[in-house]
């Protein structure tokens, strides 16, 4: 029960009967919850009267109130868009919150070079290059980018044009006839860069004007008996015509639309986004989100469908929803103004646009079903984990240690952290050894990195908060006693095991700090948790010992040049990717990128013995 309710309750009675946006806030004035009301009044004493109303997830949060600020707006909308832009800046604990990690992609075209190239990047840059999108999705992209590069038979390797010309023979693709082969000189810059275009025309959607010219091709080629062109041409038009067929999943005579569906489950919900182009079903899109049930639907798809596309900036002419929300004109209001143009907003109760939702619900049921399939099966592992070793709780949260170097340099840690058995990104953290600098010692180095972990846990670092259920070291007793002596000196009693391997290097068993060992081959579930943090913790380890080697040996031959700086040594790897590539690149190249006499530096050092053969006198 909330100490403070009455207080509560009292300051809603006193608050204006006008729309606006309330902002709830802990004991220590961190903003937990943001929401919009048509009457700020009535919405906010809706939280402080009898509970018995409230869904599980509401009752919680309104025991964490302390105190609320509320902003007066002049209309529902205004309020509605401040919300969305409140929720952005707190992130609130208790209001549904989407991921925005990467962003959506777009399909980068490399105009600006001889040899053209697709690719997908996160964001458009104010360069020479084309750019189209955002995409619904990565796989999306992917898939546009595969059926236009077969369509066209455009390369699909990694090497660059014209620099790997003649290098190396051609691949696989180019003897099964899926690349016209520009590495064996197969054909040239003008021609290559056409067929590019051809693919920009249909990333455009011009479609039909390029069939057209196509066609017309074709004819001027079998008049003049040019009959192989012709049958290239006749290939190629099949193959564009193709392209629009694929993924024709019709519904009905709908144009482009979202169906999108919210269905609750046991601990987590699922909001499922079909998307629709020119009738085709094109996508699928699903979100998880915890602690909602059905009681929430109107308020998870209102709150979702407004960060969803304020996100995307893109919106369809048509949004279905599988159930009615709170405020349905003043959303559409708001997608509208995200669109610039009319958007409509509907919940269809029957017919064939209901029939569009309910896809998306039965895609919803079967994503939590796998979901909660997988949890169950997460949740045995940390039971049975549990049972063979004594703990007295739920390992909940696991970290994961390792140390890392090549050939005695570099030498690194890492701190990998799995949470109800799954990694959990966010919180894996690298550490550079300090001490490998005067010789290779595993158990010093380990010693070094649990010490400046736990350092920075006794300092309150929220990063390295809370401690972990185990401590789990790759390596054997050695390892886990040197962890063990390190966790002692700060007072932590959390369990300890390490992690150790087999003659094969597989993960054998689990060893405690009294030389106990727990076998974990025979159970099946143990062995593979145990075996994906071990993998997960090497490779976090060596993927940074790698770049740091990288790092240090790019940078020790640029930095022997005059003239090269961090920013000049930053935009020539930026540009052409690797020493090899910049070793190789003409005196104009480089020009281009970095200014004259630095160039000339450059191509110098890299040239030295060629011009100093030059020079000599027979």
């Amino acid at each position: 029960m909330n100490e403070r309710i009455d207080e509560l309750r009292e300051k809603a009675r006193s608050l204006p009967l006008k729309p606006g946006v309330y902002l709830h806030k802990d004991k220590t004035g961190q903003v937990i919850y943001v929401g919009k009301a048509k009457a700020l009044k009535n919405r906010v004493s809706q939280y402080f009267q009898s509970d018995s109303r409230h869904s599980p997830k509401t009752r919680k949060m309104v025991s964490h109130v302390w105190d609320f600020d509320i902003i007066i707006t002049e209309s529902e909308y205004e309020a509605l868009v401040l919300e969305n832009s409140m929720i952005k800046k707190y992130k609130p604990k208790y209001n549904i919150l989407l991921k925005d990690d990467k962003g959506y992609p777009y399909i980068k075209v490399t105009t600006s070079k001889p040899f053209p190239e697709f690719s997908i990047v996160s964001k458009p840059q104010a360069d020479a290059d084309r750019y189209f999108g955002p995409y619904l999705s990565r796989q999306l992209a992917y898939r546009v980018i595969e059926t236009i590069s077969e369509t066209l038979k455009l390369k699909t390797c990694r090497r660059v044009f014209p620099r790997d010309i003649g290098k190396e023979r051609p691949c696989l693709n180019q003897h099964l006839g899926r690349c016209l082969a520009p590495c064996a000189g197969g054909i040239s810059a003008e021609e290559y860069a056409a067929l590019v275009r051809e693919g920009v025309a249909l990333l455009e959607g011009n479609s039909k004007k390029l069939l057209h010219q196509l066609e017309e091709s074709m004819m001027e080629a079998s008049e003049e008996l040019q009959f192989e062109r012709a049958a290239l041409l006749r290939d190629r038009i099949k193959a564009i015509r193709a392209l629009g067929e694929k993924q024709k999943v019709v519904a009905g005579t709908f144009a482009d639309l979202d169906a999108i569906a919210f269905v609750p489950g046991q601990t987590r919900g699922c909001v499922v986004v079909l998307h629709y182009l020119g009738g085709a079903l094109q996508d699928k899109e699903y979100t998880m989100i915890d602690g909602t049930s059905s009681e929430d639907a109107g308020e998870v798809l209102g709150a979702f469908i407004k960060q969803y596309y304020s996100l995307r900036q893109a919106v369809p002419k048509t949004v279905l929803l599988s159930s009615t929300i709170e405020d349905m004109d003043a959303v559409a209001d708001f997608l509208s103004s995200i669109a610039e143009r009319k958007i409509d907003l509907a919940a269809p109760q029957r017919g064939k646009r209901h029939d569009l939702t309910r896809l998306a619900e039965k895609n919803a049921e079967e994503e939590i079903a796998r979901a909660e399939t997988n949890r169950e099966r997460r949740y045995k592992s940390l039971e049975l984990l549990q049972s063979m070793t004594g703990l007295d709780e739920l390992p909940v949260l696991l970290e994961s240690y390792d140390i890392s170097n090549f050939a005695g340099a570099d030498t690194v840690g890492s701190m990998v952290v799995f949470e109800h058995a799954q990694p959990k990104r966010s919180r894996y953290r690298r550490f550079k050894i300090a001490c490998a600098a005067s010789g290779q010692d595993d158990y010093a180095s380990m010693a070094e990195m649990l010490t400046r972990r736990l350092q920075h846990w006794k300092d309150g670092d929220p990063k390295f908060c809370p401690l972990p259920s185990v401590f789990l070291i790759d390596g054997g007793l050695g390892h886990v006693r040197t962890a063990q002596s390190v966790l002692e000196k700060f007072g932590v009693t959390t369990p300890c095991f390490g992690m150790v391997k087999d003659d094969h290097h597989r993960t054998r068993g689990l060893v405690a700090p009294d030389g106990r060992e727990f076998g974990i081959s025979t159970v099946p579930a143990v062995f593979a948790l145990i075996g994906r943090i071990q993998e997960e913790t090497h490779r976090f380890a060596i993927t940074y010992n790698r770049t740091l080697g990288a790092k240090r040996m790019r940078g020790s031959t640029l930095d022997k040049i005059a003239g090269v700086g961090d920013k000049r040594r930053n935009e020539l790897l930026k540009h052409f990717g690797t020493i090899d590539a910049i070793k190789h690149a003409s005196l104009n190249e480089l020009q281009r990128i970095v200014p004259a006499n630095t160039a000339r530096a450059v191509y110098d050092f890299f040239h030295a013995e060629e011009q100093k053969g030059e020079n000599v006198c027979e």
